[in-house]
């Protein structure tokens, strides 16, 4: 069953005929083609994707199982969905209250003038599940990223800066067949590593730890990864703090499993930062869920109220943060399994000293 299929299923249960699909991302995760203009139509029965002379015959060769319709240089979009509503009799359209503005969703309101249903639930409940398929193509971009860390892992010194090692990631990720970043590379050393989403500063690389998060894209699907080094020999309280949060990501990792509460994951690993005298200094929650965006709807965190489904796949990220001092995060991506979760993250996380 192809994701049209699934989201033909699930109308009903929003009480609408249809469904508009605007968002970029939602018309990727639905067709498996990505263009920056174009919209998707739904129904139970038939799919039609709109779009300009500028992706017509791209969506044509990508897209399967919907009509492809072109929408010419003397007409609007609105016009051209307008007249498949009023064809079909279309008397109710779901749309994607989460992604549209108040001004978008009036335009399209008053163009096709029929009652206009909140229904960003149906694309966010189908994407919080992951094929095998889906998995497939986050491993793949997840051994990329692997192979971009073991690349730049020689490079560190500290003749460099904050800034050239990010450019570096960058770089090579382009130079090994991703689309783009998920995200700005997060590439914090000495003090700065104790802000967890620093921002890559012109300084050079200082002694203590190291922190490189970093997420890349390939077929719109994305990595997320973390991994923190040392520059130069750590101290005995680095050391153990080091330990501390991986021992936190083990026994957070330990609590996955499918229909286990996001907080409860999070608790697990957060008692062992807690026990160890540094509970005040994990703000943030253990993970987060990952696919088409680098954070998707799913949480694992103290104010989730999410309940983990198989088929999921959601980061484990706890960390410590000493103000002004240094911080470590360690980062791997979990596919959630009925029985506990398959770790596609394969980079080690013993303590690397540089």
């Amino acid at each position: 069953m192809n994701n049209i299929q699934r989201i033909r299923q699930v109308i009903p249960e929003y009480n609408c005929d249809a469904i508009l699909i605007l968002n970029q991302v939602n018309r990727l995760f639905a067709t498996g083609f990505s263009s920056s203009a174009g919209v998707l139509l739904v129904t139970e029965d038939n799919a039609w994707f709109f779009t300009d002379s500028r992706y017509i015959e791209a969506a044509q060769t990508a897209i399967t199982g919907t009509d492809v319709m072109l929408v010419s240089k003397d007409e609007k979009i609105t016009e051209s969905v307008k007249a498949i509503v009023t064809k079909n009799k279309i008397t109710s359209i779901g749309f994607e209250e989460g992604y549209i503005s108040y001004k978008c969703k009036k335009d399209w309101n008053d163009k096709l003038g029929i009652e206009m249903v909140p229904a960003h639930g149906l694309l966010n409940d189908l994407r919080k599940i992951k094929t095998r398929s889906d998995l497939d193509k986050m491993i793949r971009i997840q051994r990329i990223s692997e192979k971009v860390f073991n690349e730049i892992l020689p490079l560190i010194s500290t003749d460099m800066t904050e800034k050239d090692l990010a450019a570096e990631i960058i770089y090579r990720a382009l130079k090994n067949g991703v689309d783009d970043k998920a995200f700005d590379p997060i590439v914090v050393s000495g003090p700065n590593s104790s802000r967890p989403h620093g921002v890559p500063g012109n300084e050079k690389i200082g002694k203590g730890f190291l922190t490189i998060d970093f997420g890349l894209k390939l077929d719109g699907w994305c990595s997320d990864t973390t991994r923190t080094l040392c520059i130069g020999i750590p101290d005995d309280e680095m050391v153990t703090i080091y330990n501390t949060v991986l021992k936190a990501q083990e026994e957070g990792i330990k609590a996955v499993r499918g229909g286990v509460k996001g907080i409860d994951v999070d608790t697990a690993a957060r008692k062992v930062i807690e026990d160890a005298g540094y509970g005040e200094y994990f703000g943030h929650g253990f993970g987060h869920s990952i696919g088409l965006e680098v954070h998707e709807t799913l949480s694992a965190s103290q104010l989730s109220k999410d309940v983990l489904p198989a088929g999921a796949v959601i980061s484990a990220e706890p960390g410590i943060y000493l103000p002004g001092r240094y911080g470590v995060r360690i980062e791997d991506t979990l596919y959630i399994t009925e029985n506990g979760s398959e770790n596609i993250t394969k980079l080690p996380k013993t303590l690397t000293v540089i």
